[in-house]
Parts: C-alpha cells; sequence; structure tokens
C-alpha cells in the first residue's frame, strides 16, 4: 500500500482523554457495583490503549479479555463485512460483560460483535466507545457509553491507526493529507 504525505492535527489532547477517562471509569463502577466480576473485553486492536486506561480507573474487580474483528482491513473505508479473527478466551454466560471499542463509525462491528456476544447469555452487556462518529452510521447502533462525539474526520492515535501507524500517539489526532486542499 503506497502512502500518500500526510500530518496529523491534534483534535482531543491526552489530557482531555485522561480526564473522560475517569468520569467514564465513575459511572461505570456505579453500574456494576453489584458485580462479583467484569469482564472487560476489549476489541483489538483499536482499544489496547484505552482498555488499559480504563480498567485501572475502575473500582471493580475486573477481568479482561480480547476479541479481535474487523470490517477494515488496512483501508480507511470498512468493508462492511465484520469477520471474527480472535475469540474471547474465558467464558460469559451468566456474567457482567463490558465490551470496549476504539470508535464507533459505520456501527457494523460493535452491532455484530454485541450479537455474537449476546448469543453466549451474558448476565448484562454494555459497550463504551472512546470515540463515535455519528455521520458515518450505517447500523442503529449507540454505544451505553462514549468518550466524544467527533466530526467524519479520519483520525488517528491512543491505539487507532492507519495502515498500522500512529498507535503510539498519546492523543487523538486528525490526518490530513497533504497532496490534497485542506
Amino acid at each position: 500500500m503506497s502512502h500518500r504525505p500526510y500530518v496529523i492535527d491534534e483534535m482531543i489532547s491526552a489530557k482531555a482523554i485522561a480526564a473522560r477517562i475517569e468520569g467514564l471509569a465513575r459511572e461505570i463502577s456505579t453500574e456494576f457495583a453489584d458485580t462479583d466480576k467484569l469482564v472487560v473485553v476489549g476489541l483489538l486492536r483499536g482499544s489496547f490503549v484505552f482498555i488499559a486506561d480504563l480498567v485501572r480507573e475502575l473500582d471493580l474487580p475486573v477481568e479482561v479479555d480480547f476479541l479481535e474483528a474487523s470490517s477494515y482491513g488496512n483501508g480507511m473505508e470498512s468493508t462492511r463485512e465484520v469477520r471474527i479473527l480472535k475469540d474471547l478466551r474465558g467464558q460469559i454466560e451468566g456474567r457482567d460483560v463490558l465490551v470496549v471499542e476504539d470508535i464507533v463509525d459505520t456501527g457494523h462491528t460493535l452491532a455484530h460483535v454485541t450479537k455474537y456476544l449476546a448469543s453466549r447469555k451474558p448476565a448484562r452487556l454494555k459497550t463504551i466507545a472512546l470515540l463515535d462518529k455519528p455521520a458515518r452510521r450505517e447500523v442503529d447502533f449507540k454505544a451505553s457509553w462514549t468518550g466524544f462525539e467527533i466530526p467524519d474526520e479520519f483520525v488517528v492515535g491512543y491505539g487507532i491507526d492507519f495502515a498500522q501507524r500512529n498507535r503510539n500517539l498519546p492523543y487523538i489526532g486528525k490526518v490530513r493529507f497533504t497532496d490534497s486542499p485542506a
């Protein structure tokens, strides 16, 4: 894949992300205060930074598991065909589950994953997305919690990549291609 030249403009600072995660963790800890252990399921790969920061802020006993689903490949556009590439290691039947996603764009991935996990009969199944891009929604899906609603921009950082690059940025940045008008 050839890379078009681009720059990244900061959209959401690391400090703003940390503050929002603290608030979200308080809400989630309250919601699941009666659970003996919350199973926090991170959707790989984009959620790995978010899930690490979120679980450290939760005032609950947690178990962490991962599921890898994809509808993007290396491109910028969803293929709308969601594939499960890596399944959970543990059982979730009768347990409280929180699915952690980096970004809800078309909604296909999170809608598919929640339906897939709901078939395993968890006691409660909730979702959280760091970013929500409602302008791109094709499936009627809304996460239980959302960190930030963003406009229809291509973003990277804080675990989110562009062709496996920029996941390590501590902030969310907007990609601006330099070979096209701003």
